[in-house]
């Protein structure tokens, strides 16, 4: 991992690479992308079937194969531990509860002169929501990506997820059957992206698609924009913690693994002016990796894209964390709400020490489908706004249009767009 200090002669070049970490090399896998989705705007279930036995080694034998059946999620239901099927049914609850106060609300405007303008906000028809199975299988972020747009209120939500070797998770079924979902179907990668946004014999087209996924499922959302809708593009997970020396080093790095754990792409950052704390967690990220089930992914992630950085002060750890604009920010101090104003980058900010990124993964609310690689620079969290989309309303009176219509019709005299002008001036008193 990088181990550094501000003031080093190298820091500038260091820093440099923990900034590239969000170029996902779309170009090496854009042709094999580019022919999947071909393929199946093509051939559909065909091409497919055919995907499906490539990358996730069983083969689909007719079209009922691919949609995973009510009673398959019912029986997954009943048979999870009581405890877990609480803890999901405490998730789903906090998470509805504050994506319900997101919800946008049409409005109108009346004007004295008879112009009423406004806008009305309705749902999409219809979602395609990707949740991955591969290396591991994530209920969870199919409750972040579900609730939103039921809130929302979209009447057809589809999902996706790869099942190698046809075997789904149990869990991900269980909170199917929690969330309500009728549609699911047993493809994954760029053929589920490419399957929900042009539709096939099974799997019907989708107005916006959403969801986490590798370098191909990026890409193939990528390719597709424009055809449908969709989130974002996101990379590998990652984490940055602003800390001083009140925070605690165990918790620290315990913290950074929990992403390093995800895959040996995750970035995990950590960047204090205490020059003990940072020397206390390098060594306590140690202890921690010989306890983990997941320590080769987590080692490679550390060594590769792991960090910590040691400042001359925390205003400095705060201007380099805003240029990083971390997926998942920590402040690790006791004076952590007086550092928030000074934030302007990050997907999701923890608050205090007793605040983990894990908590906002399942339990506290917020969606944890965040933008990565720099890119909460410029977009926000999957909310319910995804599944929405806004009308604008115009209503003018006879009054109203003889009041602006004449300054209306000269400027679009001045374009030269003479119907312009003159559907305005006809309705004009004259």
């Amino acid at each position: 991992m990088i181990f550094t200090n501000s003031t080093s002669n190298s820091f500038e070049l260091e820093f440099e690479e923990l900034l590239s970490r969000g170029k996902m090399d779309i170009a090496n896998v854009s042709g094999i992308v580019g022919n999947i989705i071909k393929e199946i705007k093509k051939d559909k279930n065909k091409a497919l079937f055919e995907h499906i036995a490539k990358f996730d080694k069983w083969e689909p034998k007719e079209d009922e194969d691919l949609k995973i059946s009510a009673e398959s999620m019912l029986h997954a239901y009943n048979n999870i531990d009581g405890e877990l099927r609480d803890a999901l049914h405490l998730s789903y609850d906090r998470i509805k509860t504050y994506h319900e106060k997101q919800k946008p609300k049409s409005w109108f405007d009346d004007e004295p002169n008879g112009t009423i303008l406004g806008q009305r906000v309705t749902p999409v028809d219809s979602a395609g929501l990707y949740i991955p199975g591969g290396k591991a299988a994530y209920p969870s972020s199919l409750l972040m990506n579900v609730i939103p747009a039921q809130v929302a209120g979209v009447e057809n939500i589809v999902v996706c997820t790869p099942t190698p070797d046809n075997e789904p998770n149990e869990l991900l079924l269980a909170a199917c059957h929690l969330c309500g979902v009728s549609e699911v179907y047993k493809v994954g990668g760029a053929s589920a992206i490419a399957a929900m946004a042009y539709g096939t014999e099974n799997i019907p087209k989708v107005d916006v698609i959403t969801g986490p996924g590798n370098i191909f499922v990026a890409t193939a959302k990528k390719m597709v924009f424009g055809d449908v809708n969709i989130d974002m593009i996101a990379g590998p997970s990652e984490i940055g913690i602003l800390a001083d020396e009140s925070a605690n080093p165990n918790h620290l790095a315990v913290d950074l693994l929990s992403q390093a754990e995800h895959d040996e792409m995750a970035s995990s950052i950590l960047i204090t002016p205490s020059q003990n704390l940072a020397n206390t967690v390098k060594i306590k990220i140690e202890d921690w990796l010989k306890k983990l089930p997941r320590q080769e992914i987590a080692r490679k992630s550390i060594e590769m894209r792991g960090a910590i950085i040691v400042t001359r002060d925390m205003d400095e750890a705060i201007d380099l964390m805003n240029q990083i604009a971390p997926e998942h920010l920590e402040i690790a101090t006791n004076n952590a709400f007086e550092l928030l104003a000074s934030i302007k980058h990050a997907g999701a900010i923890f608050l205090g020490h007793y605040t983990p990124e894990a908590i906002g993964d399942y339990m506290a609310g917020p969606n944890h489908t965040l933008p990565t690689g720099g890119t909460a620079k410029f977009y926000s969290p999957l909310g319910v706004e995804n599944f929405m989309k806004k009308t604008s309303i115009i209503s003018f009176s006879k009054k109203a249009i003889n009041e602006i219509g004449e300054e209306c019709a000269l400027i679009a005299n001045t374009e030269g767009l003479t119907a312009h002008e003159q559907s305005v001036r006809v309705r004009l008193e004259k």
